[in-house]
């Protein structure tokens, strides 16, 4: 497969400081409009989720954020915002976390979505965990396939309602037969970007599919 753009920042795990080695290459830490990327390939995409908050969350963009690998913290969201001097109960108002803890809960979730937007006008939505969740070996692989196909059914009909959708999965890290599972959501994906880090201390962001947006 032919890769559509590469491009690495420095970091040091956590993330403090990035910069890139090559400006004229789009922004990885930019989630496209009105269309589904998946992240993937570093153990810490679920963490790394949060590094994309603080671009959208200044720019007063309200995030609908479904936590299924449980790892949005209240407390790094507090600190974006003492940095640029802003109130933390500002940055709480323009994002709502809904935490998923089995396969099951998550696909409810996401099916919600379109409810939710109607209490809640998000401009991006962010999942986490997913397809990790169905991985789960004490669900029958039966129950987790439907369940799965659901959330993607989910996504899909979200699609139409012009949301940045952004899924950060560590699927790849698993030993798993249900590894069809990651492939069905790229296959649906309109950007796939995978995340690795390198023995520079650095992450790589490999762009594996690109489609270009449609006029609106």
């Amino acid at each position: 497969m032919a890769l559509e753009g590469r491009y690495r920042f420095a970091m040091s795990l956590p993330i403090a400081f990035t910069k890139t080695e090559r400006p004229a290459t789009p922004n990885p830490w930019v989630l496209s409009d009105r269309s589904l990327t998946v992240l993937y390939g570093c153990p810490e995409m679920p963490r790394l989720s949060h590094y994309f908050l603080p671009r959208l969350l200044f720019a007063k963009k309200q995030i609908l954020y479904l936590d299924g690998a449980n790892q949005i913290s209240p407390l790094l969201l507090a600190r974006f915002a003492r940095e640029r001097g802003v109130a933390p109960s500002t940055v709480n108002s323009l994002i709502r976390v809904a935490r998923a803890f089995t396969c099951f809960q998550l696909t409810e979730l996401v099916l919600r979505v379109p409810k939710t937007l109607e209490r809640f006008s998000a401009d991006v939505l962010m999942v986490t965990a997913l397809p990790d969740l169905y991985f789960d070996e004490d669900v029958r692989e039966r129950e987790a396939r439907a369940s799965f196909e659901h959330a993607l059914e989910g996504l899909r009909n979200v699609a139409p309602l012009s949301l940045s959708i952004a899924v950060f999965s560590d699927a790849t890290s698993f030993k798993t037969k249900r590894r069809d599972f990651f492939q069905r959501l790229r296959t649906q994906a309109d950007h796939v970007v995978k995340v690795e880090s390198t023995p520079e201390n650095t992450l790589s962001f490999t762009r594996e599919k690109n489609t270009p947006l449609l006029p609106a």
